[in-house]
């Protein structure tokens, strides 16, 4: 029977040997996380684990070596302090959707009531920090995918959060209308790999969805270039719209939100890392109606 630091030193050992592993990451704490996964507590070191405990941590190691994000084995992801359940089917969230949350919660904030809309939500992180940052608002997570949506709604549960709404759809269609041109935020971490950049796709990566890493285009810009072109139609004058991107994306999704008509557009980044943000503003002399002393 094998104590428990001779299994996880075994386990993170096995992880970096593997060719499959080529994000970087702390083989160590992956493989305590995987140990605590299977016996379904914290441990100790010198416990000793034996019989289905130490099978199912052998096959879950087994799994993660293959290739198999660590997300999917555990069935959580965190994102700032707040733990989230994610499974197969589901785009696994990435510490970047708090720099995303935070800009939109900083611009939401500047409104007594705003509504916040969060497009290609995935299980739900930008849109239910949001919903904790700014609780005041009514928050909307928008996404194509009823599995990524079975988990933010779960998610939502386990939060406690009644400020959020996660509705199924194509990027602003299941948006009710009377939110139309009542947005203060939108914001968006929509896929960026071009059709052709797939098969330089890391293995970790291949294990998500397709749709949720690929837009299948030749650019990898079409369905951002959608988001920029549609929010016109929800967002206030003066409201925001807040594109994740990648630093090779930047500059044209920026410029994206100039031909838009967007103003003031800036790419934003996380102090000290390499996280990134494209925010433009729409004009505040439109002609449309806009909301009064909401």
């Amino acid at each position: 029977m094998p104590y428990a630091s001779r299994l996880i030193r075994e386990a993170a050992a096995s992880c970096r040997a593997s060719p499959y592993l080529e994000i970087p990451g702390d083989r160590q704490a992956e493989a305590e996380e995987l140990l605590e996964c299977a016996v379904g507590r914290p441990i100790v070191s010198d416990e000793l684990v034996e019989g289905a405990v130490l099978a199912r941590f052998r096959r879950l190691t087994a799994r993660r070596v293959a290739g198999e994000p660590l997300e999917y084995l555990t069935g959580q992801a965190t994102v700032r302090d707040m733990t989230l359940q994610v499974g197969r089917g589901a785009f696994i969230p990435r510490n970047s959707s708090g720099f995303l949350a935070d800009v939109a919660i900083e611009r939401a904030n500047e409104r007594s009531t705003p509504i916040v809309v969060d497009v290609c939500t995935g299980v739900g992180p930008v849109a239910l920090l949001c919903a904790a940052g700014s609780p005041n608002a009514m928050v909307y997570g928008l996404d194509i995918s009823r599995t990524a949506l079975t988990f933010a709604r779960r998610n939502a549960r386990s939060l406690g959060a009644t400020n959020v709404r996660f509705l199924r759809g194509d990027l602003f269609d299941p948006l009710p209308s009377k939110v139309r041109r009542r947005v203060d935020v939108v914001s968006a971490h929509p896929p960026y790999v071009a059709r052709g950049e797939m098969r330089h796709v890391r293995h970790e990566l291949r294990a998500e969805p397709n749709e949720a890493i690929t837009d299948s285009s030749k650019t990898g810009l079409a369905l951002a270039g959608r988001i920029v072109r549609e929010s016109p139609a929800w967002l206030i004058p003066g409201g925001w719209l807040l594109v994740e991107v990648v630093d090779f994306r930047a500059r044209e999704v920026a410029a994206l939100f100039r031909r838009a008509g967007f103003r003031g557009v800036r790419h934003l980044r996380a102090q000290g890392d390499v996280d990134r943000v494209i925010a433009g503003r729409m004009p505040e002399n439109l002609t449309h109606s806009s909301r009064v002393n909401r």
